[in-house]
């Protein structure tokens, strides 16, 4: 594995800070790795004995049911006032974990570190218990470019297309052969929908939960709308399904960390607009193990790399919205504001060129214009840039 230095660079300011160090991330994104990393690099500096590592899915410590399970082990390996570094992996799986935490932070000399693969990690209570008593990390599969870190540079299109089929769970590229990949990621897949969705909110319509998945799954970036899903159930399954089910799956599935919720925002009112959203996913190759029968949308999946790159880099990301089109993302980070248009080839079709060109013609700011495709040549024109995708993911931010 390489080192995740995005991540360790974040960090490290905060090593040896009593702040909670909160590391959330979709299930086998590469949390375990990143914390066997920062261990590492402590071990330079600190006595092995002062660094306590507890993986809650380790059957060794299958015995710690509850935080106070938890404490009274601790509290059993602390043996002097010097600073104990304690790793909680997965610590979800911990029933009232965070009094435990809370507590070990009152009143011992220690830098914690804990890892979830949920958004509830800090929700709620818990957000209100740990108030400006942490600090958050959030967690993706590879990126492009680490991905190139982990295979080289030599054969980039191969490289990326394959990224684009298969996404970029670190432990997927353990294997070469597709048959051995797509049952890794339905592994995942199973995982994080048994483990993180459907236990935990007691899903009891498996069935419907699961069609829903389907679709939102081999459908990313597209214009969701509930009355067409409920009217696809009637019409096909003569099924009657509420929107309040369905907006209610979709919010679990976003709390499991599967699928992104993106607001889109009206670039001339300045506003939300509430229940116009797209939905992204974390990993484009838990949607191909769904997608055994659909059209590859090469758009929607470049759109939805983008997303996440975009994420990635720290922005903030909204679909604009005009009077007569659309901009893909508005990413704003530090008081700056960029422009995004995303689409799988310009070429010489002069359609899709206006299109992706046009739409910037109803925003009047200075702000800097992008369209981003695979193709190879410079297209840019009219003070809007042009990217190929692959320079563009690979480029320094």
């Amino acid at each position: 594995m390489i080192k995740r230095e995005k991540y360790l660079k974040d960090i490290r300011p905060f090593y040896n800070e009593d702040l909670i160090k909160v590391i959330t991330g979709i299930r086998r994104c590469g949390k375990s790795i990143l914390l066997g990393q920062i261990v590492e690099e402590l071990r330079e500096n600190v006595d092995k004995n002062h660094i306590i590592y507890i993986n809650f899915e380790d059957v060794k410590y299958s015995d710690i049911k509850n935080f106070k399970d938890l404490n009274n082990y601790i509290l059993k390996l602390i043996k002097d006032d010097k600073k104990y570094y304690l790793f909680f992996d997965e610590i979800q799986n911990i029933k009232e974990w965070e009094k435990t935490i809370n507590s070990l932070k009152a009143t011992q000399n220690v830098s914690i570190f804990i890892t979830g693969s949920n958004s509830d990690l800090l929700s709620g209570d818990l957000a209100t218990l740990l108030s400006g008593r942490y600090i958050s990390f959030k967690m993706q599969p590879f990126t492009f470019e680490e991905v190139c870190k982990l295979k080289g540079k030599e054969n980039l299109e191969d490289l990326f297309f394959n990224y684009l089929k298969w996404g970029g769970m670190p432990q997927r590229y353990r294997f070469d052969d597709e048959k051995q990949v797509r049952i890794y990621l339905s592994d995942v897949y199973d995982s994080i929908v048994m483990k993180d969705i459907i236990k935990r909110f007691k899903i009891s319509d498996i069935d419907l939960f699961n069609r829903i998945v389907e679709y939102i799954m081999t459908t990313p970036a597209q214009t969701f709308s509930a009355d067409n899903l409920a009217l696809y159930f009637k019409n096909n399954d003569n099924r009657s399904v509420s929107k309040d089910t369905i907006y209610n799956y979709l919010e679990y599935m976003c709390r499991g960390l599967l699928i992104s919720k993106v607001d889109r925002y009206d670039i001339r009112g300045k506003r939300i607009l509430n229940g116009k959203y797209k939905y992204y996913l974390t990993d484009l190759g838990l949607g191909r193990i769904m997608n055994t029968s659909k059209k590859e949308q090469l758009g929607a999946y470049i759109e939805n790399i983008v997303y996440n790159e975009l994420i990635y880099r720290g922005y903030d990301v909204k679909i604009g919205t005009l009077d007569n089109g659309e901009i893909d993302f508005i990413a704003l980070r530090d008081g700056k504001k960029e422009y995004y248009q995303v689409c799988y080839q310009l070429g010489d079709d002069e359609k899709i060129n206006k299109r992706e060109f046009g739409v910037y013609k109803e925003i009047d700011d200075n702000y800097p214009k992008y369209v981003i495709s695979t193709d190879k040549f410079d297209l840019s024109q009219d003070g809007i840039i042009h990217r190929n995708i692959i320079d563009w993911l690979l480029e320094e931010h």
